[in-house]
């Protein structure tokens, strides 16, 4: 009897210690997580307004920024990170492409191959890489954060935005909460063929800034179709957040108070962000 109980116990001792590596594991994994999203998201990460298939995604981590990642899109539905001004904006060379062995279906680094479209980038290469650093820099090169963009819209008009988020928005703030993505056609079978490889092609892009560090929060937000030329003003394509929900089905800052709500997503408002100073200024590739 007595070498039966010992054996159990022996057991019962790794089970215990076992147990106590899963827990410590456990509790360490969600302080990383929290602390990702501390850094990479303002008032919550981004959800969806109702569970559907389109709309039901999983978050990835990565330096400098968070993906919400949809399995049915083959895509990011949002990219979420956060930036800040910086004495030296310059940047190391640019890093090749690499796969995410964490998308259910693979995306390769030729998938766009020959399809017209680029690899545009949701979190952009240079603002991440001067605001956190080269390792968040090679990882903007994931195809996870890569969907399939016009090359008139990623070059040009996207490539603009972008540079002013970084040139001429964030100098003026402490800080910027900022999310982009895709916009898709209001009904999935409509465009559900449409794609480059297994990605599902977007409509139109947006991108959501928001200075939260203000006297009271700003927030400014554009939707830009495929189909531009690349060199129309800035803010012709300058939106309202609740339009943004409206056309992607999700729910942005979802932890803001319905008043706080209101008050920032309700209506576009431009007032001191000095958007006429960059509208129409020429792009890099222009």
């Amino acid at each position: 009897m007595a070498k039966p109980f010992l054996r159990w116990r022996r057991q019962g001792r790794r089970l215990g210690i076992s147990l106590l590596f899963v827990i410590a594991g456990t509790g360490l994994w969600q302080f990383q997580e929290r602390q990702y999203r501390d850094d990479y998201t303002w008032m919550g990460v981004p959800t969806w307004e109702s569970l559907t298939p389109t709309s039901m995604h999983r978050v990835l981590r990565n330096d400098g920024y968070l993906v919400g990642w949809s399995d049915v899109r083959v895509g990011a539905l949002w990219v979420s990170y956060q930036l800040n001004a910086v004495e030296d904006n310059r940047i190391g060379g640019r890093p090749g492409f690499k796969t995410d062995w964490r998308t259910l279906w693979p995306v390769k680094t030729d998938s766009y191959f020959k399809s017209g479209y680029d690899r545009g980038h949701l979190a952009p290469n240079y603002a991440i890489a001067a605001v956190h650093g080269r390792e968040a820099q090679v990882s903007t090169f994931l195809m996870s954060n890569m969907l399939p963009q016009t090359p008139e819209l990623n070059r040009q008009l996207w490539q603009r935005l972008e540079e002013s988020v970084m040139d001429h928005f964030a100098p003026r703030f402490e800080r910027l909460q900022v999310i982009s993505g895709p916009v898709y056609p209001e009904h999935f079978m409509d465009n559900v063929f449409n794609r480059v490889g297994l990605v599902e092609v977007p409509s139109a892009f947006y991108k959501i800034i928001v200075a939260p560090d203000a006297e009271s929060p700003r927030a400014l937000a554009f939707i830009m179709p495929q189909d531009v030329k690349g060199n129309e003003p800035l803010d012709d394509y300058a939106v309202s957040i609740d339009a943004v929900e409206a056309r992607t089905g999700l729910n942005f800052f979802p932890d803001l108070t319905p008043a706080m709500e209101a008050a920032l997503e309700s209506q576009l408002r431009v007032k001191g962000w000095a958007l006429d100073a960059v509208a129409r200024k020429p792009g890099r590739f222009q």
